[in-house]
C-alpha cells in the first residue's frame, strides 16, 4: 500500500510527490507549493471534463445500440444509418477549408521522411534502444535477418559467404542510393574512387568514413581496410550505416501495464532519464556486463572543412494515456482517483522542460518544442478537450502557447469520420495523425456491435470501411497541410522475425502517402528506411488528394448471412482466443506490456493491448448472435490455454494457465470476452489494470 501525502488538498503517493518536487520541479527552480496550487486548479476544472466526455461515449453508443435493436432482422439501410448519426452528433459538419498552422516543428516531422518506433516506457533497455536507433548498420541488419535471398549464417563465427552475399546487397543499395559515374560500387578500389552522379549528395567526411545523404537521410559508408570485413571488401569498406528511427514514441499507454503509483514512477523516471539524457541500463550478457547509454551525436567535416554534427539519436515523443482511465496514484479531494491521462500530460510536459530550457544533456527538440502523442480520442470535441488541456498544462509550467505539439492516433471511428473536424481543433499544435489496424477495428466492431455478426477478422483487412479509412486519413491530412509540417503515419508491422516479407510489403505505406511508419524493433527501422531510398514520400504526395466518402467509411463489415462450417467457427475462434491468451498471461501475471508473443501457428509477434480488443470484441459480437455458444468459447479457451502454455515451457517463471483457470491472467482473458459487450469502447484498459492490481497484491 503506497503511502499518500497531502499537497494542496490532493492526497499524492509519497515517492510520486518527491520524485517531482526534488528531481523535476527542484532542478527547474519551479515554485513546489505553486506548482500543486495550480495542478489541484488545473483538475478542478478538467476532470469533469474529462467525465463528461466519457459519458457522451456512452450515450452515443446507447443510442446506435437502440438503433440496431429496433431494425433487428431488417436490411441494413445505409441512408437512415447515416441521416441516424447526423441527428444524434456523432457525425458534426465539416470545416471550411484550412491549412494548420504549427510552428517549430523539428525536421525529423515536418520535412523528412523515415521510419518510426514505439517503445514500452517501463524498460529502460528497450527505450535506450529506440533512442538509439537513429543510425543502424545495414550489414548487421542484412547479416542477421531473412532480408537476404542468400543461406541463414552457419554457427560458429563469422560465415564469409553470408558476408559475401551482405556485401553485395549493400552495393546493389548504394548503386541505387547513391549511384555512380559508369561503375557500380562493387568496382571501386578504395575511398577515392568514383564519382558520384549527383555530386550534391556527398556531405563529407566522418572519423569512420564519408558521409551522403538521399531523400533526406543520411548514409555512412565506413571505409577500414584493417576491420575484418573491409579485409574480405576489395574497396575496403566494413559496413554502411542508415540514418534509420528518425522518431520514436516512448509509450505510456498500449505497450505497457501502468496500474499504480509504482508503475507511473518508473515511466515517468525513465522518461527524465532520456530528456536529461544519463539514463543508463547495466544487463549481463555473455558472462560479461554491459552498460546501455544514449548514443552521442555524429560528428563531421563538411564539404567545406567545417565541424559539424548529426543527431545520432531518436527524436522522442511520449505517449500519454487516453481519457477513460484513472489512477490510485493521485486521489482527489472526494477521494476519485485522478484521471491518469491528465497526470500523464502534466508529468511529461513538466519533465520535458529540461529540454525546453536546455538543461539536457544532448537535447531532444532543436525548437523548444515537447511532442506528445494522445490516443483513443473519439472525435472532435475530445480532441478539443486535449487542446484545452495542453493550453491549461503550458500556462501552469510558465511556457509559451503551443510549445506542447499533439499527435492524435486515428484509431476511434468517430475521430475517422470526422477526421478533418478533429484535426481542427488542434490545428496549432498537431504534428502527427497515423492509422492502427487492430484499435480501429476493435471500435469498429464495438460501435456495430448489436447490428449483427462481424465477419471473420481476417476478412476485415479487405473490407470497404478499412480501405476508405487508410485513404481517407492520408488524404484529409493532406487537404488540411500536414505535408512538410507534420507526419502521417502508418501502423506497425508486427512480425519482428519477418523481414523479409516486410522489405516486400511495408513500402506499400509510403506508396500510399505515409510519411513515417511503425516498425517493431531497432533492426526493422534500419532495413524500413531503405524504402524511404526508393520513394520520395513527399513526391508522392503531391499526387494524392481525392478523400473518399464518408458513406463507404460507413460500411459495417456484417457477415450478412453467411453460414460458416463448425470447422471455420473453431479455427476462428482458437485464433482469437491463443492470441487473447498468449498476451494476458503476461500482461497479468508479468506485468509485461508489450513483447514477442507466439501466435496460433507459433509465428513471433509484437504484440500489445490492441490485440486484446479486437480479439475480446470478435468473440464477444459472436456470442451476441448466436454464432457461437459459451460452450465452444470455453471448450477454445481451455485447448488454447494448453498450446500458451506450451509455448511458454522454457520459461521458467511462467505460471500456467491450465490447472490455474481461476487465477488472474485466465479470469482476465475470460471476462474480456463474457464481459465485452459491456466494457466500454471495448476498451480491454478496466479489466486489465482490475486483474493486475489483484495480481501484485497477491
Amino acid at each position: 500500500m503506497s503511502n499518500l501525502i497531502t499537497r494542496a488538498g490532493l492526497s499524492v503517493d509519497e515517492r510520486l510527490a518527491t520524485f517531482l518536487e526534488s528531481e523535476v520541479l527542484a532542478p527547474l527552480r519551479r515554485d513546489v507549493d505553486g506548482f500543486w496550487r495550480g495542478f489541484a486548479n488545473l483538475l478542478a476544472e478538467f476532470a469533469p471534463r474529462n467525465e463528461q466526455l466519457l459519458a457522451k461515449r456512452e450515450e452515443l453508443q446507447s443510442q446506435i445500440d437502440a438503433w440496431h435493436d429496433a431494425r433487428k432482422g431488417q436490411p441494413h439501410d445505409p441512408v437512415a444509418y447515416k441521416t441516424f448519426f447526423e441527428e444524434i452528433g456523432y457525425l458534426v459538419p465539416e470545416p471550411s477549408p484550412f491549412k494548420i498552422g504549427t510552428q517549430n516543428v523539428d525536421p525529423e516531422i515536418a520535412t523528412m521522411a523515415g521510419p518510426q518506433l514505439v517503445v514500452p516506457i517501463l524498460n529502460a533497455r528497450f527505450l535506450l534502444n529506440a533512442a538509439n536507433a537513429r543510425w543502424g548498420s545495414l550489414y548487421d541488419a542484412f547479416y542477421g535477418t531473412d532480408t537476404l535471398d542468400a543461406p541463414p549464417a552457419k554457427p560458429g563465427g563469422y560465415d564469409r559467404a553470408r558476408g559475401d552475399a551482405v556485401i553485395a546487397r549493400g552495393r546493389a543499395f548504394l548503386d541505387q542510393a547513391l549511384p555512380l559515374v559508369d561503375q557500380s560500387w562493387a568496382d571501386l578500389a578504395d575511398e577515392n574512387d568514383g564519382k558520384l552522379q549527383d555530386e550534391s549528395q556527398y556531405v563529407g567526411r566522418t572519423e569512420k568514413g564519408l558521409l551522403f545523404q538521399n531523400n533526406g537521410l543520411h548514409i555512412e559508408v565506413v571505409f577500414d581496410p584493417s576491420s575484418p570485413v573491409g579485409q574480405t571488401d576489395k574497396a575496403g569498406i566494413a559496413d554502411i550505416n542508415v540514418e534509420a528511427a528518425l522518431t520514436t514514441i516512448a509509450d505510456c499507454e498500449d505497450s505497457v501495464a501502468a496500474v499504480d503509483a509504482e508503475d507511473k514512477l518508473l515511466a515517468y523516471r525513465n522518461w527524465l532519464g532520456v530528456i536529461r539524457g544519463d539514463l543508463q541500463e547495466s544487463f549481463e550478457k555473455g558472462g560479461k556486463t554491459l552498460t546501455r547509454k544514449l548514443s552521442t551525436d555524429k560528428d563531421y567535416s563538411d564539404r567545406d572543412g567545417n565541424a559539424q554534427s548529426l543527431s545520432g539519436r531518436s527524436l522522442m515523443f511520449v505517449r500519454n494515456v487516453g481519457h477513460l482511465m484513472t489512477n490510485p496514484a493521485i486521489r482527489l479531494a472526494d477521494g476519485g482517483e485522478i484521471p491518469e491521462g491528465i497526470m500523464d500530460a502534466v508529468f511529461t510536459s513538466a519533465i520535458s522542460i529540461i529540454d525546453v530550457e536546455g538543461q539536457a544533456k544532448y537535447g531532444n527538440s532543436k525548437y523548444g518544442s515537447i511532442y506528445i502523442v494522445k490516443p483513443k480520442m473519439h472525435g472532435p470535441e475530445e480532441c478539443a478537450f486535449t487542446n484545452d488541456l495542453f493550453n491549461a498544462v503550458e500556462d501552469l509550467l510558465g511556457l509559451p502557447r503551443y510549445t506542447i505539439k499533439v499527435g492524435v492516433m486515428d484509431e476511434e471511428r468517430r475521430t475517422s469520420a470526422n477526421l478533418a473536424a478533429c484535426i481542427h481543433a488542434v490545428r496549432d499544435r498537431i504534428v502527427f495523425i497515423n492509422t492502427g489496424f487492430l484499435d480501429r477495428t476493435g471500435d469498429e466492431i464495438h460501435t456495430s456491435m448489436r447490428a449483427g455478426p462481424m465477419m471473420r477478422k481476417g476478412a476485415m483487412k479487405g473490407a470497404d470501411w478499412l480501405t476508405a479509412y487508410e485513404a481517407r486519413n492520408v488524404a484529409i491530412g493532406l487537404a488540411c497541410g500536414l505535408s512538410g509540417k507534420a507526419q502521417i503515419g502508418k501502423g506497425m508491422w508486427a512480425a519482428p522475425d519477418l523481414m523479409g516479407q516486410m522489405m516486400a510489403e511495408k513500402i506499400g505505406h509510403l506508396r500510399a502517402g505515409a510519411n513515417t511508419a511503425w516498425v517493431p524493433s531497432p533492426t526493422a527501422a534500419t532495413l524500413h528506411a531503405l524504402h524511404y531510398h526508393q520513394e520520395d514520400v513527399f513526391e508522392i504526395q503531391q499526387g494524392l488528394g481525392e478523400i473518399p466518402s464518408v458513406d463507404t467509411l460507413l460500411r459495417i463489415p456484417l457477415a450478412e448471412g453467411t453460414n460458416w462450417s463448425d470447422e471455420e467457427l473453431r479455427d476462428e475462434l482458437d485464433n482469437n482466443a491463443q492470441g487473447l491468451l498468449g498476451y494476458v498471461v503476461r500482461w497479468i501475471d508479468a506485468g509485461v506490456g508489450c513483447s514477442k508473443v507466439p501466435d496460433i501457428n507459433d509465428v513471433d509477434l509484437m504484440e500489445d493491448r490492441a490485440t486484446l480488443r479486437i480479439s475480446s470484441q470478435h468473440i464477444a459480437n459472436w456470442l451476441l448472435h448466436g454464432v457461437v455458444t459459451q460452450d465452444q468459447v470455453m471448450d477454445s479457451l481451455t485447448r488454447m490455454a494448453a498450446k500458451v502454455d506450451a509455448q511458454n515451457a522454457g520459461d521458467p517463471t511462467y505460471v500456467p494457465l491450465t490447472g490455474n483457470e481461476d487465477g488472474a491472467a485466465f479470469s482476465a482473458a475470460k471476462e474480456l470476452i463474457f464481459k465485452g459487450v459491456e466494457q466500454p469502447s471495448g476498451y480491454t484498459e478496466p479489466l486489465l489494470h482490475q486483474w493486475r492490481l489483484a495480481k501484485k497484491a497477491g
